[in-house]
């Protein structure tokens, strides 16, 4: 599976970002397999990586104190791609941003990282 990141970049404060994370190769390729979580993280140096949101393919949400009212996750299943909304972006909101998918084949399933995009917001 590859996880490909984008999206990220510099921003003035109060401006607005969106990142994409598209999941594509193996399994992927063959029917049957889907996504069930897909979230993203934050990490900034010496920091640990922290969540942001997920969201289920349930439809269950989860979005961190720190952005909510602020950033909105959502998904297309159909292109296995998951997107987060940054709006009123902060200083603090600085960090590279990492998608993480919870891959799904037959009774088996396992986490995915993608490679990280940086998003800096300038004050």
């Amino acid at each position: 599976v590859q996880l490909q990141a984008s999206g990220g970049g510099l921003v003035q404060a109060g401006g607005s970002l969106r990142l994409s994370c598209a999941a594509s190769g193996y399994p992927f390729t063959i029917n049957g397999a889907s996504v069930d979580v897909m979230a993203w993280y934050r990490q900034t140096p010496g920091k640990e990586r922290e969540l942001v949101a997920a969201t289920t393919k349930g439809g269950k949400l989860n979005i961190a104190e720190a952005v909510k009212g602020r950033f909105t996750i959502s998904r297309d299943d159909a292109k296995n791609t998951a997107y987060l909304q940054m709006n009123s972006l902060k200083p603090e909101d600085k960090a590279v941003y990492y998608c993480k998918f919870e891959v799904v084949l037959a009774s088996k399933s396992w986490y995915e990282w993608g490679q990280g995009t940086q998003v800096t917001v300038s004050s």
